[in-house]
């Protein structure tokens, strides 16, 4: 029976996931940015890079909230490192999650659709 693989890279991103969440939501409300939660992380093969992936729960102030993160990034990689025990903790790279923006566009356009009344 093949076994289940389960990458280092998947526990570190679990992991860092899990930190983040708290860190990141500690530095919107301490530099006033749009509330924003973290929906993913993936981390590079070499644990050198992290792409953390974010919703936001106002999407138009979803690029103030990008802008913002990107800017306080050092600040958050600083906070995790203490957070966490490794040896090099990944370059942050926020990118806007829009997954949830599109399910709700899309929910809102089948709620729209005309009821064709044809009910068996």
């Amino acid at each position: 029976m093949p076994q289940k693989s389960f990458h280092r890279t998947d526990r570190v991103s679990a992991q860092l996931r899990r930190e983040l969440g708290s860190l990141v939501r500690e530095a919107v409300a301490e530099h006033g940015l749009p509330s924003v939660s973290v929906s993913d992380v993936e981390v590079t093969r070499d644990l050198a890079h992290a792409k953390v992936f974010v919703t936001a729960l106002q999407p138009e102030r979803a690029a103030e909230a990008m802008k913002g993160l990107k800017a306080v990034a050092p600040e958050i990689r600083y906070r995790l490192a203490r957070a966490v025990n490794l040896r090099h903790v990944p370059e942050l790279h926020f990118h806007y999650d829009d997954s949830v923006d599109r399910g709700e566009r899309i929910d809102n356009l089948l709620r729209d659709l005309p009821d064709t009344g044809d009910d068996s």
